[in-house]
């Protein structure tokens, strides 16, 4: 029987741009997706990972049903019920026996690319009282979080570059054509940057390898990995000694001014020269460029984040920012407002001013083996396998793990490997995979394929360079024995806190009882949500709470979005610091700042390894997509041709790569596109472990660059895994 075609619009799930699809389906097979023409945002943009969103939906090795780990130690299908029975069973009874914190939680990187991974975590996390949690975050933005929250009392107020807009645009460890962008949303961002240029404005762009989005660039410069911080620090200091810093209408918000000249006193272009290894004058040129340019905007991603002075990095971006003026000012960096943010307070006579907040706090407990300082209520991911495997009290005894594949995107996958093999008494997953980690739970929860789930981007939205709201139903019915992932998520939480068989809604009830609650709107605002769904009613209130006053009734009848204009300027309701006022200076960032003057003493490390992004991938979970395979997404070293030559290594031929952590081999790529001294390792690979069901995967294994690393290594004041710039030796395989 021949099914008739239709279409349906979709936001694609599978990186940070959100761009608007038209999928094609066929019955309940979606035979195909191009861009949406008529999405507020993107405006028909795609790139290959959207293009693939068939292939990925209709995947054969995506679990359909539970797995139940049995008495013969195999996993084997399960019913619902079963499944969450025997959750409800183990954890609580854990959690009586040996405290909250025996319980861990992993949050992965796709948990922000659903409904469900935005709306239910921190329910579940209230509901366990456990302080051991780790997320993706500490793997690469934390950096981001802890900076702003020491600049601005809430570690998300990230400002984005206004892309649109800008003169200048300053990128430095960002490759956004081949990222599609990261806590910058921003669909069709090769087309932004070529806008610029067509416009007459400048890029540059700071990077240790000629990347895609290098070889668009004014300027490329290629500094030495690691030396971010160093590089930063100099140009804030030459605006400063040469009288360049103008904060303009921004001077009346700052607070540490007058004291920041001494903090970054030493940080000369000639004194990080070196360490960088960048001339002099080159930085100085730099500095003189972003003071003159009539807007401008400095923009830093995962490169300058996953390095030992990686929220240095992160607050010296934001000074910078600070400094030119360009912060909260259109063409500059500003913050956005997503249409479920807090309203802003209503506006009185005269210039709004911003009122004290409680600010932000790092280190208020620390994690049990090495006393790590938590950030944002988060350990860094690098201690877990510690956590489990070191004996005594504290000790995490069972773990939940949505949406995340730590044994490949930690360092040390190996040890963790073995944690969660013998560590642990009990273990869960929400993975739709059999991957390197789900591999080893007690429980396996597989949500539905994308095509039949809903989605809004709560996340994105708030990173987003124009500001704007689109919401997708699902676009296919829920196939029969399969469970929505907002119920997956929901029953979880009824699971583990003693509420086992209450219907799932009661979940989302309670969620919409406490946000009226807190928001100290009127309880019948309850009755007058609607919503076919406990999410959806969930989405209509924190729309109506909103900035915009919406509706998902409205939001229905628009479904390619509705625009809410251009980024504008919102300090005064972003700043939640004790002072009311940016604080420039910051104590933490101030007691690390000896730290970052005594590297540039430091001898650089003959060899150092960066890790680099592909257009086709996302992290570890897009390798199972036949059609995303090949081509440059592949698993190879690429090291320098006089690189190659000095260390006897032929293009092609295996190369053995050793650090603290191990070793791995790897076919080695010859090209000049890094600098010399550096060679680069992608991340996420390594699908060779015994007892997934990754076919595609692990025909193409790859190599596990993270376990090139010990996890010793941390940016102190983020508790970010050190995953680039680090040292490593590269001989011929034998």
């Amino acid at each position: 029987m021949s099914h008739v075609s239709r279409t349906a619009p979709r936001i694609c799930p599978l990186c940070e741009a959100t761009c608007g699809l038209t999928l094609t389906i066929e019955g309940t097979t979606v035979t195909g997706a191009r861009g949406d023409r008529d999405d507020v945002f993107s405006r028909g943009f795609i790139c290959p990972k959207g293009a693939s969103f068939g292939a990925l939906d209709a995947d054969p090795d995506r679990l359909r049903a539970p797995l139940v780990r049995g008495d013969d130690g195999e996993l084997r299908e399960a019913s619902w019920d079963e499944a969450f029975d025997l959750i409800a069973a183990r954890v609580p009874a854990l959690t009586k026996a040996h405290g909250p914190n025996a319980v861990g939680v992993v949050l992965g990187n796709p948990n922000v690319h659903t409904m469900a991974g935005s709306l239910y975590p921190p329910l579940l996390l209230k509901a366990l009282r456990t302080r051991n949690l780790f997320t993706a975050s500490t793997l690469d933005q934390m950096p981001k979080h802890v900076s702003s929250g020491l600049l601005f009392g809430d570690a998300h107020a990230i400002p984005v570059p206004d892309l649109d807009r800008t003169d200048h645009l300053l990128l430095i460890g960002a490759n956004p054509l081949e990222s599609n962008g990261s806590l910058c949303t921003a669909p069709d961002f090769p087309g932004r940057l070529k806008a610029l240029r067509r416009r007459g404005g400048a890029l540059t762009v700071i990077d240790p390898r000629r990347t895609r989005t290098a070889r668009l660039a004014d300027r490329h410069i290629a500094i030495r990995p690691g030396a971010d911080a160093l590089l930063l620090a100099a140009l804030a200091h030459t605006l400063l000694d040469e009288k360049l810093a103008d904060p303009g209408p921004l001077a009346e918000h700052l607070d540490g001014m007058d004291r920041l000249a001494a903090a970054l006193a030493g940080f000369t272009p000639d004194a990080v020269a070196a360490a960088c290894d960048v001339d002099a004058d080159t930085i100085t040129a730099v500095a003189r460029e972003l003071a003159a340019a009539p807007t401008a905007a400095v923009y830093g991603r995962i490169g300058s984040c996953t390095v030992e002075h990686g929220t240095l990095a992160s607050w010296l971006i934001d000074v910078l920012n600070i400094l030119t003026g360009n912060l909260d000012r259109p063409g500059g960096a500003l913050f956005p407002l997503s249409a479920t943010a807090r309203a802003p307070r209503p506006a009185g006579p005269g210039p709004r001013a911003a009122v004290p907040g409680k600010g932000f706090a790092l280190g208020r407990w620390a994690s049990r083996v090495s006393g790590h300082p938590e950030a944002k209520g988060e350990l860094p991911v690098a201690a877990l396998a510690e956590e489990i495997d070191t004996p005594g009290d504290g000790r995490i005894r069972a773990l939940l793990v949505l949406a995340a594949n730590p044994v490949l995107s930690a360092p040390d996958g190996d040890r963790l490997d073995a944690a969660l093999a013998g560590g642990l008494d009990f273990m869960v997953s929400v993975d739709p995979y059999l991957n390197e980690t789900s591999r080893h739970a007690d429980v396996v929860l597989p949500p539905p394929p994308p095509s039949q789930s809903a989605h809004f981007d709560f996340a994105f939205n708030g990173f987003a360079v124009r500001n704007q709201v689109r919401y997708t139903r699902a676009a296919v019915p829920l196939e029969e024995g399969r469970m929505d992932e907002s119920e997956i998520h929901a029953r979880l939480v009824l699971a583990v806190s003693g509420m086992h068989g209450a219907p799932p809604s009661a979940v989302d009830d309670l969620a919409i009882d406490a946000a009226i609650a807190g928001a100290g709107a009127p309880k019948e605002l309850a009755g007058r949500l609607t919503g076919a769904d406990g999410p959806e009613r969930r989405l209509d209130l924190m729309l109506r709470l909103g900035p915009y006053g919406l509706t998902l009734e409205r939001l229905l009848a628009h479904p390619h979005g509705i625009d809410l204009g251009p980024l504008e300027p919102r300090l005064a309701d972003v700043l939640r610091t004790r002072s009311g006022r940016v604080e420039l200076l910051p104590e933490p960032i101030a007691a690390d700042l000896p730290r970052l003057r005594r590297a540039l003493g430091d001898r650089p490390a003959p060899l150092v390894l960066v890790g680099r992004r592909h257009l086709r991938s996302n992290n570890s979970w897009m390798h199972n997509v036949g059609a995303l395979t090949g081509g440059s997404n592949v698993c190879t070293l690429q090291i320098h041709p006089d690189d190659a030559a000095r260390l006897g290594i032929e293009d092609g031929a295996l190369a053995r790569i050793e650090s603290s952590g191990g070793g791995v081999e790897a076919p080695a790529e010859i090209t000049d596109a890094v600098r010399p001294g550096v060679v680069s390792l992608p991340h996420g690979w390594g699908h060779d472990r015994p007892g997934t069901r990754m076919s595609v995967a692990s025909a193409s294994p790859g190599v596990n660059v993270n376990q090139l690393l010990d996890g010793a290594l941390l940016d102190p004041l983020s508790g970010t895994a050190v995953l680039n710039a680090f040292a490593v030796s590269v001989t011929p395989a034998p």
